[in-house]
């Protein structure tokens, strides 16, 4: 359940009901509109609060909707579509690509909307304010606008740094600045969030000092390969990955989820793994407070509200092929089989007969019974279909649930991640570690998942492949591949150039109640996978954007250049 005052910050919406919504304009164009400007609005704490608190969901609306999976997972490798999205899918996104489009205008709008309620707050915020309020909201809006620069630059590299887009009417001169400048500025960001947040939520669902410090530790280990291109890393970065992954992990009081699937139900949101979810509210209509993903996701409108369009969304040959216990077949090339104790697999993909009790399924006669995922014999092209975020219908959800409305929270920073980034971290420069406590750290997230522990070494490739099973549509995987681009693009080059991302087809061993699946390559698909290279390992700025401000073509500058 939200926080009320979640609640408050939608029924409020009398009082700006044009909060916070995206702009039609490009971002370089004029600065926001639609934040509460009103010189009477925030006199109050519940005021203050309520205008923080849209930072959670409205503005990452469009980012969230479809763009983030699209980017994270379908051009990072672990999603196909075999009809849609061809410019992920294929690695070959242009500056016309509407999702390109979508992530760049969703992600500027965000750090418009942050500059702006920062700077609301500091003029108008009255002297009935309680000033630990004011500290904590513009501290979770740079928090936010850090988060919205990560993206921004893991996805298109230099980037313009905007703090007042107010300041941008008639500014012909705005250009982009450096990768590592923009990298200084997220790290800025963060730390001085970590240092104004309070260690324990001021409502539920809002972010603390160990969510800042969680990105902090995402921030250094991302940061400890940009412009080192010659393989390693920088090792004061990666320590403090470390420090600040160690720190979360002991300190903050989060615990990973006993069990993976439960952790993308409804009814367990905010729970003791989550440290940063995007808080969305169910409306009852379409809304950008909502969560519209599952709408997409969902394979077919028979387990969903009228919704379900993601009929061809397809874990990729290459993900499937990562989990323990899914195997070449020896002398069939183009065929693997086998099952996986991994528990994650059925809650992230569904294979065909597998059961999910707590999904409601609408047969064509119209009766209903329990989700088993259908199976085609003898399809050339069948589907592992997703299942995390896929929730069901309203009668599974307690209502939270309708036609383009859910209320299940995204996940933006998970405890399991700091375990295996320090993991990484240990391993820094070096072919493997041994580091106990590393090697304890992945196997907190592989045992969880249902597998043996393992002993050690610990490699890269072990915890790569780990972080990509664990991750896998939670819009991860793409940005992973960047964080590795960094310092060792052969590498990352190498990996998505031998990632299998076109159709094939499962057969299970029996129905109902399979033991274990066959996977054959569809025949008459030729090509399967896509290179990558320099030219397009960036994602370029989209071509309405440099029709309205050219001087993003130009040379980047050092944001810091003759600065303090």
């Amino acid at each position: 359940m939200k926080n009320i005052l979640f609640k408050i910050s939608f029924t409020v919406s009398s009082l700006f009901l044009i909060l916070l919504t995206s702009c039609s304009e490009e971002f370089l164009e004029r600065p926001p509109q639609d934040v509460p400007v009103d010189a009477e609005f925030y006199k109050t704490d519940e005021q203050v609060l309520a205008g923080s608190a849209l930072l959670y969901n409205k503005v990452w609306f469009l980012y969230n909707d479809k763009a983030s999976f699209s980017v994270g997972d379908f051009r990072g490798g672990t999603m196909m579509s075999v009809y849609n999205y061809p410019d992920m899918v294929q690695f070959n996104t242009t500056s016309n690509s509407q999702m390109n489009y979508d992530v760049w205008k969703s992600l500027f709008n965000t750090i418009g909307q942050c500059n702006t309620y920062i700077i609301n707050v500091n003029k108008y915020a009255g002297p009935s304010v309680n000033p630990d309020i004011k500290k904590q909201t513009i501290a979770e809006a740079r928090f936010m606008r850090a988060t919205a620069y990560s993206l921004l630059t893991m996805n298109y590299g230099a980037v313009p740094i905007i703090t007042n887009n107010f300041t941008l009417v008639g500014d012909t001169t705005q250009v982009r600045n450096t990768p590592e400048s923009v990298w200084k500025f997220i790290t800025k960001d963060y730390r001085a969030a970590a240092e104004d947040l309070k260690e324990t939520p001021l409502q539920t669902g809002r972010i603390t000092k160990w969510a800042a410090e969680g990105m902090l530790a995402r921030t250094y280990l991302n940061r400890a390969g940009v412009g080192r291109t010659e393989g390693n890393r920088n090792q004061v970065f990666l320590d403090s990955t470390k420090y600040y992954a160690e720190r979360v992990i002991t300190r903050s009081g989060a615990k990973l989820e006993p069990k993976y699937a439960d952790l993308y139900l409804t009814k367990n949101e905010n729970n003791a793994e989550s440290l940063f979810s995007l808080q969305w509210l169910y409306t009852g209509t379409y809304s950008s407070t909502t969560n519209t993903a599952p709408s997409s996701l969902a394979f077919s409108p028979s387990i969903a509200n009228g919704d379900g369009w993601g009929g061809d969304f397809s874990a990729t040959w290459w993900i499937l092929s990562k989990y323990e216990g899914i195997n070449p077949v020896v002398g069939s090339p183009g065929m693997m089989e086998g099952k996986t104790l991994d528990q994650r697999l059925k809650a992230t993909f569904m294979l065909p007969g597998a059961h999910y009790p707590e999904i409601t399924q609408t047969l064509e006669d119209g009766t209903e019974q329990e989700l088993r995922f259908p199976y085609s014999q003898g399809a050339e092209i069948s589907y592992a279909s997703t299942k995390k975020y896929v929730v069901g219908k309203a009668k599974d959800n307690a209502g939270l649930a309708g036609f383009h409305t859910y209320e299940i929270n995204t996940y933006m920073l998970r405890l399991a991640e700091m375990y295996l980034a320090y993991a990484e971290a240990a391993v820094g420069n070096n072919g493997s570690t041994s580091d106990t406590k590393a090697i304890q750290y992945f196997n907190a997230v592989h045992t969880r998942a249902g597998l043996n522990a393992i002993q050690g070494p610990l490699t890269f490739d072990r915890i790569f492949d780990e972080r990509m099973i664990e991750f896998s549509v939670e819009a991860m995987a793409w940005y992973d591949l960047v964080r590795l681009h960094y310092y060792n693009p052969q590498k990352a080059y190498d990996i998505i150039s031998n990632q299998d991302r076109s159709a094939f087809a499962i057969e299970p061993d029996r129905i109902p109640n399979p033991t274990s699946w066959t996977f054959t390559k569809t025949p008459w698909v030729t090509v399967r996978s896509y290179a990558a290279n320099d030219g397009n390992f960036l994602i370029p700025i989209p071509a309405t954007e440099m029709s309205q401000a050219p001087n993003l073509g130009k040379t980047p500058v050092d944001y810091y250049a003759g600065k303090q």
